[in-house]
Order: structure tokens, then C-alpha cells, then sequence
């Protein structure tokens, strides 16, 4: 019986976590949230998880009625991700393993989103849809590695909806792309926006600059709403990721599609795939929304 503590802060989310075979006995986890209209800078992020983190570890060890003595290593992500958050979550690691005498174990963190939707998940052999602020991915495991069918050949998808949330000055809590969702289920017209699929492979810096630059005059002359934008935002670059995915379904035979990463909380991205899904004979595979964020990713394949 292994119990491993894992702790998770590659991006505004920092994250501590226990998991014992295979079950999560807890997941804390706090989110640095910046004003409207702004991003999250590497600085604050960081000095923000450094604040909170040892109070997260001491609460998810009182929430799983365990004490150091109980876990067996320590697990953090080791990357990607940003560098001054990743260097506060390593620090901590280290720390903690050096006195409590305990293995350290370096996570994947886009392995992580992975094992994690694998685990609780149910899919057996699944294509993966990876979609995150920082990476859009369409992978396979094949041969003892992960391989990559597909990718964005710029944004990642979440960072496309971030960045238009900056432009509409929506508001970063809980987070940008939850208020992206919220308004497009308001929006009425469809604007017709760069669709950038490439084979397996997409392109979302189009899509954003089209509507960075059409943005202001749209809003200025009552053409379109901002419930409008976001609606045809989420139309167009879900299409986008529901068709390389349908690709990457008929390319390798699978019978399973698994969604992981931060986008996967949306609710029409899941509509649009589980319709794809069905049409092919499919089944998508999304797993509880408490781990598909940037919290806890804490497993590795032997």
C-alpha cells in the first residue's frame, strides 16, 4: 500500500493532494486570481503559492486523518508549466522529503493530467484530447510512451479563451474560461471566424487576431455582443478540437475518446464531443471536474 503526497502548481492553481493506491483520500488547492483584464505574471503567481502552500499540505494530510509518518514519497511537477510558480512547488518538495527522509518524485504535468483521467476516468486504451491554458494535444499511449498524433502549432486552446476574456475585461474568478462559457450560452450570433485544422494538427493564433481586431468595432456598433464573441469563439475552436479528435478516433480504431486538462470543465466542449462520440459508435470519457484542473497529478505508469 503506497500513500503519496502530491503537490501541483504549474500555473495560478497550486495544489496538495494525497492519493493511497490509486484513491484520493484529499485535494486542497487555492487559485491566485488577478484583477479583470489582466493575466497571471510568473511573479505574483509564484509569491502567491509560496504563501499558501505548507497551509494546503497541513490541510490535506487533516482531511485524509493521516500524519507525515503515514506517506511514502512526495510527487510535484516538475514541469511544464511556469517557472517562478514550478520553483516554489519544487522548494516545498524537496523540503518536506528531506525532513521527512521520504523519496521525491518529479511528475510529468501534462502526464499527470493524463494518469489522472486514466485513473478515474474508466478508459482502458483511449485516444486523449489534452486541452489546458498551455496545451492542446491529441496523443496515444503506444509502445511504453505517449505519443502525439496532433497539436495546436501555436495557442493552446485555453489560452485562446484567456485571452479573449482579457479583451472583454471578464473577470478572473473563478476563471476566465468559466465566464467565457457563461456568457456564450447568452449568445445568439454565429460569427463566421478562422478555422485552422491542419490533419491532425490546429492553428489558433488566426482565430484570436480575427477577433482581437474585429473586437472594438463589432462592440462599438451593437453587431455583436460579447455573449456573441464567446459563443462564436466556443463554436469555432470547439469544432476545431471535435474534428482532429474524430480523426485521430478513425486513424487509430479506439472506442474511447478521454478529455483531460482545464478546458475540459466545459460543459458545450463535452456536448460537442460526446455528440461526435456517438456518431462514431465511441464513448467519451471525461472524469470528475475537481481533478481536471491544475491540482492534483500524482500517478506514474510502470
Amino acid at each position: 500500500m503506497a500513500t503519496v503526497l502530491g503537490l501541483e502548481g504549474s500555473a495560478n492553481k497550486v495544489g496538495a493532494g494525497i492519493v493511497r493506491d490509486g484513491k484520493v483520500l484529499s485535494n486542497r488547492r487555492e487559485t491566485f486570481v488577478p484583477p479583470p483584464g489582466t493575466g497571471f505574471a510568473p511573479g505574483p503567481v509564484g509569491r502567491h503559492h509560496r504563501r499558501v502552500l505548507l497551509e494546503l499540505v497541513s490541510s490535506a494530510l487533516s482531511d485524509a486523518g493521516l500524519t507525515p509518518r503515514d506517506v511514502d514519497a512526495i510527487a510535484f511537477t516538475r514541469g511544464p508549466g511556469m517557472g517562478a510558480p514550478l520553483a516554489v512547488v519544487a522548494v516545498v518538495a524537496r523540503a518536506l522529503a528531506q525532513l521527512w527522509a521520504l523519496p521525491l518524485l518529479g511528475v510529468n504535468h501534462c502526464v499527470g493530467h493524463i494518469e489522472m483521467g486514466r485513473l478515474l476516468g474508466g478508459a482502458r486504451d483511449p485516444v486523449i484530447l489534452y486541452v489546458s491554458g498551455g496545451n492542446t494535444q491529441v496523443l496515444v499511449f503506444s509502445r511504453h510512451r505517449y505519443r502525439i498524433l496532433g497539436e495546436t502549432l501555436d495557442l493552446a486552446l485555453g489560452n485562446c479563451l484567456d485571452r479573449l476574456a482579457r479583451e472583454l475585461g471578464l473577470s478572473n474568478d473563478p476563471s476566465p474560461g468559466y465566464n467565457i462559457e457563461l456568457l456564450a450560452r447568452r449568445g445568439r450570433r454565429l460569427l463566421e471566424l478562422p478555422y485552422g485544422v491542419k490533419g491532425l494538427d490546429l492553428s489558433f493564433s488566426g482565430l484570436l487576431a480575427h477577433l482581437q481586431a474585429v473586437t472594438p468595432k463589432l462592440l462599438e456598433s451593437g453587431e455583436a455582443t460579447p455573449e456573441d464573441l464567446c459563443f462564436s469563439l466556443q463554436e469555432t475552436a470547439f469544432a476545431m478540437v471535435s474534428e482532429v479528435s474524430e480523426r485521430a478516433l478513425a486513424l487509430t480504431g479506439a472506442e474511447e475518446l478521454l478529455l483531460v486538462g482545464g478546458v475540459a470543465c466545459n460543459q458545450r466542449l463535452q456536448e460537442m464531443l460526446r455528440t461526435m462520440c456517438s456518431a462514431r459508435g465511441a464513448r467519451l470519457c471525461p472524469i470528475d471536474e475537481r481533478f481536471r484542473t491544475d491540482e492534483v497529478e500524482v500517478t506514474w505508469r510502470d
